[in-house]
């Protein structure tokens, strides 16, 4: 009997303390009113757990789930974006700008966002959005928003092709990512495509012997996740004017102004000067701002999609209305910084962040590295950059940390490419590598001055 006793007595199970005592730590009923209950029940449970698996001492409960808190109650984790791709589409392509954020925040509540405060009376939804977006695209005569860039095409199709032909060369039928292909999006509005040309060259010629009665539109598709080299040749815009038809031109990569480190990237001023009638791109790529569709151009072709009923369902809503009119009219984005970030300050950075590093026995280095765009734009273009090179195992260590880091695996080491990471956040990825080296595999850990002190380039 007495044995029984003592078995209960250190059992863990028995010496959990109850939910109800732990959520009543002020820190975890603070918490309760921020995230909602049932979050905070539920990292609470995680806790107790680890109790009796004999992770942690029973009296540690409320501290571990204070610890586990996540920022906020959505599942979405913010992660430092180290992998030297600057619209990494799994991160969410572009990261918005502070004036941004700032205006999602006013947007929040309620706003003006369909209402004229002068008169009382129900105005044009997005007015002032629309405004910055044509201010910043001079030779568009009209503009709307829809929710992204696949959208923005689907809605020129529908409302200019649907019944009709489709004029598009076979060198740009391409594929835009997850398995979504630009002919798939284009025949589901009711529209037909007539391929014209080759793969590889297709001359204006072969779109003027296309255009007929039955024409909706030209298309005319930047290739911006891929490039053809060799024996090509491929109609400029400025060639498909005056064939009868209109010209729809998708450039895809957001570029609304020409970019002198991008020199061979489109952009939507400059196809609408050369004779597009219509430009679509993606908000969330090279402008820097929330996802969605714009589309620009003539004044009659863009009011015919804007009153088209499909274009209900595709409108954006008041956050992104807010955040993409603080992105046109606010200060550089965080896009256009990593873009123009000078090679000597990255690998000054990367230097005094390894420098660091070692100095706490970690194997890290300095090295030199190069960058891409992503997000479907420029396509083979590389940036000089500089990374703070680890070794491999901490890629998944990053990972999983409590401040997620993605990095990129490149020659049997972990690449933090500084590009992609602005210098504000220099402390929090340090940070982040030293709590990665505990929990990473020994291989991680401290290595002699001898095999840390060289630093690669």
């Amino acid at each position: 009997m007495e044995h029984r006793a003592s078995a209960v007595a250190t059992d863990p199970r028995r010496l959990v303390a109850r939910t109800d005592a732990v959520l009543a730590d002020p820190r975890l009923a603070d918490a309760a009113l921020r995230l909602g209950r049932d979050l905070v029940k539920s990292v609470v449970a995680d806790a107790q757990q680890r109790v009796r698996s004999g992770e942690i001492e029973p009296g540690a409960v409320a501290d571990a789930a204070v610890a586990a808190l996540p920022d906020t109650s959505a599942r979405l984790r913010p992660v430092v974006n180290a992998t030297g791709v600057l619209l990494h589409t799994n991160l969410g392509r572009a990261p918005l700008s502070p004036a941004a954020m700032a205006a999602l925040a006013a947007a929040s509540g309620t706003t003006d966002v369909e209402l004229d405060l002068a008169t009382g009376q129900r105005s044009r939804r997005g007015r002032s959005a629309l405004a910055a977006l044509k201010a910043a695209v001079p030779a568009a005569e009209a503009a709307h928003v829809v929710n992204n860039g696949a959208a923005a095409l689907v809605l020129a199709a529908t409302a200019l092709a649907a019944g009709k032909e489709i004029i598009v060369s076979r060198g740009e039928m391409v594929e835009i990512g997850d398995g979504f292909r630009i002919p798939d999006l284009l025949v589901s509005t009711g529209a037909r495509l007539r391929e014209v040309g080759t793969t590889n060259r297709t001359t204006r010629a072969d779109y003027a012997a296309a255009v007929g009665p039955g024409t909706g539109f030209i298309l005319k598709v930047h290739p911006s996740n891929f490039r053809i080299t060799g024996f090509t040749r491929g109609a400029d815009v400025g060639e498909l004017r005056g064939l009868g038809a209109p010209v729809v031109a998708d450039i895809g990569s957001g570029l609304l102004r020409a970019e002198p480190v991008l020199p061979d990237e489109p952009h939507a001023h400059g196809w609408l000067k050369a004779g597009a009638d219509v430009v679509t791109a993606s908000g969330d790529k090279l402008l820097g701002g929330p996802q969605c569709g714009l589309v620009l151009g003539r004044a009659d072709l863009v009011r015919t999609l804007a009153r088209h009923p499909l274009a209900r369902a595709l409108r954006v809503d008041k956050l992104t209305l807010a955040a993409l009119e603080a992105t046109l009219r606010g200060p550089r984005t965080p896009t256009h910084e990593a873009l123009h970030a000078a090679p000597g300050v990255l690998r000054e950075r990367a230097g005094r962040l390894a420098d660091g590093l070692r100095a706490d026995g970690i194997d890290a280095r300095a090295v030199d590295c190069e960058a891409a765009v992503g997000g479907g734009g420029a396509p083979g273009v590389t940036l000089p950059s500089a990374a703070v090179s680890l070794p491999e195992a901490y890629a998944e260590a990053l990972r999983g940390g409590r401040h997620a880091v993605l990095g990129r695996v490149e020659g049997g080491r972990c690449l933090l490419d500084l590009r992609t990471v602005p210098p504000e956040a220099d402390t929090a990825l340090t940070d982040a590598v030293r709590a990665a080296t505990t929990t990473a595999t020994p291989t991680t850990a401290a290595t002699s001055a001898a095999a840390s002190g060289t630093r690669a380039r």
